[in-house]
């Protein structure tokens, strides 16, 4: 009996598999965006409540600004508090980013 897959189904079909390897291996948005908050230095409780939230309230593109807010830890000792990471967010100079950080903070703090 011959196999039903062909060699060009073979190739197709390893192509495709090629070509979704990148995808399980990267990371979603919200996962980038909780490993940045815990990187400024949030509990990573705080992280991934924030992230959460502001993941369904921002584009990609803005999520993407708030990646230079993983430099907060760097430039200041010990955790970042919230009211730097709003100081942060609102250098960015996007209302919307600052009003979905804040309201998250707001949220997630309690």
């Amino acid at each position: 009996m011959k196999s039903a897959m062909t060699p060009i189904s073979s190739r197709a079909l390893l192509a495709t598999a090629l070509l979704l390897l990148p995808a399980c291996s990267s990371l979603s948005p919200e996962s980038r965006l909780r490993a940045g908050l815990v990187e400024a230095g949030l509990s990573p409780q705080m992280a991934d409540c924030m992230a959460e939230r502001m993941v369904d309230r921002l584009s990609l593109a803005q999520l993407r600004k708030l990646q230079s807010l993983a430099s907060l830890r760097k430039s200041h000792s010990g955790k970042a508090s919230i009211e730097q990471l709003l100081h942060e967010a609102q250098a960015l100079q996007e209302p919307e980013i600052l009003a979905v950080t804040s309201s998250s903070a707001l949220v997630c703090a309690f």
